[in-house]
Parts: C-alpha cells; sequence; structure tokens
C-alpha cells in the first residue's frame, strides 16, 4: 500500500524484540503529536509496518519512544525504539 516497507524493534533495559503490533496499530489510531507525516503509516505485522515517503523512519521512531513510554509499555523504563528501512530480497531469495 505505501512505498516503503519499514522494521520496528523496541528495546527495553538493553531487550531487544519486535515491536509488537498492538503498540504500532494503538500509535498509529491515536497518535496526537499533530505531525500529520505520521498519517502515512500501516502496521502490518510484529515489527513491521510500511510508510509513506514523508515519513523520516528517525522522527517516527523517536515519537513512538516517547508515546510508548508515556504509556507505561516499559514497565516505569525508557522505551526505545529503532526503525529501519527493509530491503526487497531478490526472488527466489529467503534472506530479510
Amino acid at each position: 500500500m505505501f512505498a516503503r516497507k519499514l522494521k520496528a524493534e523496541i528495546v527495553i533495559s538493553n531487550e531487544r524484540r519486535p515491536a509488537p503490533l498492538e503498540w504500532l496499530d494503538s500509535f498509529s489510531m491515536r497518535n496526537f503529536t499533530g505531525s500529520a507525516e505520521f498519517d502515512d503509516t500501516l502496521p502490518t505485522g510484529e515489527g513491521r509496518l510500511e510508510a509513506g515517503l514523508r515519513v523520516d523512519p528517525a522522527r517516527l521512531a523517536a515519537a513512538m519512544g516517547e508515546w510508548f513510554t508515556k504509556r507505561g509499555k516499559g514497565n516505569g523504563r525508557s522505551v526505545v525504539v529503532e526503525i529501519q528501512e527493509m530491503r526487497e530480497c531478490p526472488p527466489g531469495s529467503t534472506a530479510k
């Protein structure tokens, strides 16, 4: 649907894992940052989302980390979000 596929991971107290789909969905549905660029995001699975070209992955990661932390997703600890653009794999390749 959108031009780019992104991988989102959360880091809480040095523990890294894919961002839960529920968290990504909540951010996308209830984001009140006032930044219209984040309207061009669509969660597609655990740690996966699609985004339009207006979305700056670094700004999105910072906004998500702040939003998740404020909502207690880190159980009192800071939530850091790292977002990377996923590269398309050549046909027949299994690497991601």
